[in-house]
């Protein structure tokens, strides 16, 4: 079984069938999920991981950011290096260097080569979602590629779903470095299912010139555009000028980058998908849907941790009911698209969620129950597969067939990148807004003498009394901060949801054009 006969191109899309159809769209959804999962599974072991590197949790968030940022450098290029080496060929390559990389992560003993190997890590998993995509939408019959979505959508909705539960019990009995090390053997049994189940979908290649221009200009601009995010909290933003000019060049080579992916001939990322109406509505709703909820992601887990206690275990299993409802909902979604505007069931799906980060924000506080906890995130599940599924059969039901590998790029990219800026400006604000609220409730403090009274009448020093209000303050800040958060968070989701209305209505059972 030769690597010439796995990477056989065929210039028409194979439809499989039957159980060969069901193990290769499993084998192609596990690869999606493992990459998305390690988008978050790093997430409650943040603070395991900064403690064992000897570094603060703000720095130890750069595991995160640094992953976030090389997915977004090189999931937009995913369509020029399909067309260049084949799909399944880019696919394979990539995959087995997320592996290697992954390794290498847990064998890391400085912040400094973790972030390194987790930089190859998104670089190589970066090409592995939309080519997860790509894949689908050639072995599925055209009539199935609603429930290749679906499938799809599914791993997106529950990895960062189960990625912190993982990372949480992996870090509490084992090592953070198990987070890591884990990959491993999934990887391997997902590259046997390639070679055994994929063979003959390899897409016809063509010898393009690589545009290094426009290669360039992408590093540099999200390169600097993510140093500002990383180091912005650490400099007081733009009050320093090394923020100031990393945000003067984002902007200036994003600029250029446009200017010139949209006149080269041979772009290295298609920027000219954009023409699709469709398409642009669905990924600035995406964008700004997926950026907030993967927040919520971020956040949650560490003022769990934080402000009530909770191990990295039991945060985790309060992430983890998002994702109950989400793989009750993903199979049922193609059926309703059959019945309903997409765009609907879109706007329905985010402002549901929305609704969810409203009642966290009614309901959350110091004194709130675990079941009062997980209730939000277990009706949260409902509203992502219902927008995921039709929102991603939209994007790239809008496109021509041959630009599916690219628009597919574009739109991971957004959400990628969207996931890393929504990291750093909502942990800044939480940051911020939970200091605001928490110095608010020491000047009220302040003005009533007799609390410190009380806690002396019952015993404690004046020096124990202090240390507890002030840990008392501080949870109690933090939790406010925390509501008001979420009561942006819906703003902002309301907006998302509003977004789609821009797109035009798909065809009455519009599919995802398959790709050639």
């Amino acid at each position: 079984m030769g690597a010439k006969g796995l990477f056989a191109a065929s210039e028409q899309p194979r439809a499989f069938h039957g159980v060969k159809l069901l193990i290769a769209g499993l084998v192609l959804a596990m690869a999606n999920f493992i990459v998305v999962l390690d988008l978050t599974i790093a997430n409650v072991s943040v603070p395991h991981i900064a403690g064992g590197l000897a570094v603060s949790v703000s720095t130890g968030t750069w595991v995160i950011t640094s992953y976030a940022v090389a997915e977004a450098i090189c999931v937009p290029l995913t369509g020029w290096l399909a067309q260049r080496f084949g799909t399944l060929r880019t696919f394979v390559f990539s995959l087995v260097g997320f592996g290697l990389f992954s390794v290498l992560c847990g064998f890391s003993s400085t912040l400094g080569m973790l972030v390194a190997f987790r930089i190859g890590q998104g670089l190589c998993g970066g090409p592995l979602m939309p080519l997860t995509q790509t894949l689908m939408l050639r072995i599925f019959p055209k009539e199935m590629h609603p429930k290749a979505m679906a499938l799809w959508a599914m791993t997106v909705v529950v990895a960062p779903i189960l990625g912190p539960i993982l990372g949480g019990w992996i870090s509490d009995n084992w090592s953070w470095h198990w987070i890591f090390f884990i990959n491993a053997p999934i990887i391997i049994a997902i590259f046997f299912g390639v070679v055994i189940m994929l063979r003959g979908t390899e897409t016809p290649t063509e010898k393009r010139p690589i545009d290094a221009t426009g290669l360039v200009l992408l590093v540099i601009w999200v390169g600097a555009f993510q140093i500002m995010l990383d180091k912005g909290r650490e400099e007081d933003w733009f009050s320093s000028p090394f923020i100031v000019a990393c945000a003067v060049i984002a902007a200036i080579f994003f600029a250029l980058f446009v200017i010139w992916e949209l006149t080269e001939e041979d772009a290295i990322v298609n920027l000219k998908v954009f023409r699709h109406g469709g398409f642009s509505a669905s990924t600035l709703s995406l964008i700004l849907a997926f950026g907030t909820y993967f927040s919520s992601v971020v956040v949650i887990p560490q003022w769990l941790q934080t402000s009530l206690g909770y191990t990295a275990t039991n945060a985790g299993f309060v992430m983890a009911f998002s994702g109950v409802l989400a793989v009750v909902m993903s199979p049922i979604v193609p059926n309703l698209m059959k019945k309903f505007d997409p765009r609907l069931l879109v706007f329905i799906g985010v402002s549901w969620i929305g609704v969810c980060s409203v009642l966290r924000a009614l309901w959350w506080s110091t004194d709130a129950t675990f079941w009062t906890l997980a209730l939000p995130q277990l009706l949260q599940g409902a509203g992502v597969s219902l927008f995921m599924v039709p929102l991603t059969t939209i994007s790239l039901g809008s496109v021509d067939p041959e630009e599916t590998a690219s628009a597919a790029g574009i739109a991971n990219f957004g959400r990628t990148l969207a996931s890393a800026v929504a990291t750093a400006l909502v942990t800044t604000y939480w940051s911020n807004q939970a200091r605001m609220d928490t110095a608010q409730m020491a000047g009220q403090l302040n003005g009533a003498p007799e609390v410190m009274t009380r806690m002396q009448e019952r015993g404690f020093s004046v020096d124990q009394a202090r240390a507890a209000l002030e840990q008392l303050v501080t949870n109690q800040g933090m939790a406010v901060g925390t509501t008001h958060l979420f009561m942006v968070a819906a703003v902002v989701l309301l907006l998302a949801a509003s977004a789609i209305w821009i797109a035009p209505r798909p065809p009455k059972g519009a599919a995802p054009a398959a790709s050639h």
